[in-house]
């Protein structure tokens, strides 16, 4: 049945020539033409299958080189990553925990120099009230002097009185 199909096509398309006898079978000449024709056609079927089956091996070796070198840049690709995976991940830590030290640093910072204002006045005010406190004494010791002065002087004068009515 196929090869009628094919010997149909063959003589559609205008490869066998040749007249039909009147009962309609195929003459000596014309039926050696065909088997030559359709055993060329099969021929050229079995060669083209032939390819087709080269082709296809080549393409499925190609795929499968294709998927080894897949596998083995995947294989490299993660030992890159876990190569730059640790030191990430540190580098990642480092900076985070730097970044949280800074924000601690901060307000540490405006503490510090709250208290050394705070230490400069407080300083500054004891330095003031010592001073006063030295020249407090100071005055203290020119009172105290002065009142031994005047009460010296008393007791001298009181004594003459003394002296004088004995």
């Amino acid at each position: 049945m196929q090869n009628q199909q094919q010997l149909q096509t063959l003589m559609q398309a205008g490869q066998i020539s040749g007249s039909l006898s009147f009962n309609g079978n195929l003459s000596k000449e014309d039926e050696e033409m065909s088997k030559s024709a359709l055993s060329t056609f099969k021929a050229k079927e079995e060669e083209i299958e032939k390819k087709k089956l080269e082709v296809r091996e080549k393409v499925q070796a190609q795929l499968g080189r294709i998927e080894e070198e897949n596998r083995r840049l995947a294989i490299i690709r993660e030992e890159l990553e876990a190569l730059a995976d640790p030191m990430k991940k540190e580098v990642s830590t480092v900076r985070k925990r730097i970044d949280i030290v800074n924000k601690e640093l901060k307000p540490l910072g405006q503490t510090c120099q709250k208290k050394e204002r705070e230490y400069k006045e407080a300083l500054e005010a004891f330095n003031e009230k010592h001073k006063e406190k030295v020249q407090l004494i100071t005055r203290l010791m020119e009172l105290v002097g002065e009142s031994e002065k005047m009460r010296m002087k008393k007791l001298e004068e009181l004594s003459k009185s003394v002296e004088t009515i004995r």
